[in-house]
């Protein structure tokens, strides 16, 4: 499958290579949307846990962030609508701030993310749609690259050692041209978690529970090990919860 970007950036990377390649910075490029063809996939694996069973679903086609939301673009919005900067904000530690402008940024809440997206004219994606997309057109394969997963990949802790954020896009994309779909920050999606959702999901843009206390992260992180960097790995915290190794992406209906 082929990928329809779309360019709002002024300064954008060729597709398929990275920021730093271009010699631009993702705070210049975070605003670029991928068009993400429709279709069916089998989402989620037929192993034990809460992402069973596997099940077909289909997805309209939509466009979603090549890119983590960074610090750059989220301070932007705190500073035009008056919203309260991230739990770590100025922590170099968790490379949160604005001496990390091309960082992903972190210590938001699903509110947090929810708000920004809004005032970006997107949304969050749909934990259906975030799996999709982080497939990347691949069948069958447990990571956004393939069967395996190496440190060459993606960002996440490897024999117990974490390296710490790195700046967004500076992994090898998927097939779709998308960056960090496994590492680097875990990502919020729109959906309410419920462990056996699955099992009663619509086969056609499912979007989760309609109660529920807690709120899906997926992808894995840098303070992640490799088994929560699956492409059907789930994940939920509180949607007040503001986590250190936790931010996330936007997405767009295509209409």
């Amino acid at each position: 499958m082929t990928t329809l970007t779309v360019l709002i950036a002024l300064l954008l990377p060729m597709s398929g290579t990275s920021a730093a390649e271009n010699g631009t910075t993702t705070s210049e490029v975070a605003v670029e949307l991928v068009l993400i063809p429709g279709g069916e996939f089998l989402m989620g694996d037929s192993s034990d846990g809460d992402h069973a069973p596997a099940h077909a679903v289909h997805i309209d086609s939509f466009y979603i962030d090549r890119y983590e939301v960074t610090n750059a673009q989220f301070y932007r919005f705190c500073e035009e609508t008056g919203h309260q900067l991230p739990e770590f904000w100025g922590k170099k530690d968790f490379h949160s701030g604005p001496d990390f402008p091309d960082y992903p940024v972190v210590g938001v809440s699903w509110s947090d993310a929810a708000a920004y997206a809004e005032w970006a004219g997107k949304r969050l994606p749909t934990e259906a749609e975030w799996e999709y997309a982080a497939r990347g057109g691949l069948i069958g394969k447990r990571f956004p690259l393939g069967g395996k997963l190496d440190s060459t990949q993606a960002n996440f802790t490897v024999g117990g050692v974490a390296k710490g954020l790195v700046p967004a896009g500076s992994y090898p994309p998927n097939g779709y041209g998308l960056y960090d779909m496994a590492g680097n920050v875990v990502e919020w999606v729109f959906d309410r978690y419920s462990a056996d959702y699955y099992a009663v999901s619509p086969g056609r843009n499912p979007q989760g529970p309609e109660s529920g206390k807690f709120r899906v992260i997926r992808g894995g992180g840098w303070h992640s090990g490799p088994s929560c960097c699956r492409v059907y790995f789930r994940n939920a915290l509180p949607a007040n919860w503001r986590d250190f190794n936790v931010g996330f992406r936007c997405a767009r209906d295509l209409k």
